[in-house]
């Protein structure tokens, strides 16, 4: 008898994104990152953002007092995305530390995105989980710079 022993990397603060987790994020996004769906990418966040979950892989960010700080996934092409609730203010090392276990447990050769420039707390966030930026382009229904 052969017994084999995995560890695998699980986290009490990630789930498997579902509807629910979208729509909650959906309405209660931080300013910053509602401005973003809307302006920068043209989108009624509380219809396209259950919507996204169904494109690639999905995941809500539980903090400790029980709260869905965010949902993050990767889309097939790559495209990576993560939008937040005020509740990542409560727990920012939790949340940022949980974020870097989401990005290292992926296995994409290449993740990208455009994010917009105006909102500082995911600039901040994305340098620590260690994406670089390129360059700076006009994009979305408002050509915002991103």
């Amino acid at each position: 008898m052969i017994i084999i022993l995995a560890i695998i990397n699980v986290s009490k603060f990630i789930k498997k994104c579902t509807l629910e987790d979208a729509y909650y994020v959906a309405s209660n996004l931080r300013p910053d990152d509602r401005r973003e769906c809307e302006e920068g990418h043209g989108i009624v966040p509380t219809i396209h953002i259950p919507l996204s979950i169904l494109d690639g892989d999905s995941v809500s960010f539980i903090v400790p007092n029980g709260k869905t700080a965010g949902i993050a996934g990767v889309n097939t092409n790559g495209a990576i995305w993560m939008l937040t609730t005020p509740a990542i203010h409560d727990y920012p090392v939790t949340f940022a530390r949980e974020a870097k276990r989401f990005i290292d447990g992926r296995t994409e050769e290449l993740l990208w995105n455009i994010v917009d420039k105006r909102n500082t707390v995911h600039l901040k966030l994305l340098k620590f989980l260690g994406f670089e930026f390129l360059n700076e382009v006009q994009h979305g229904p408002n050509n915002t710079n991103s």
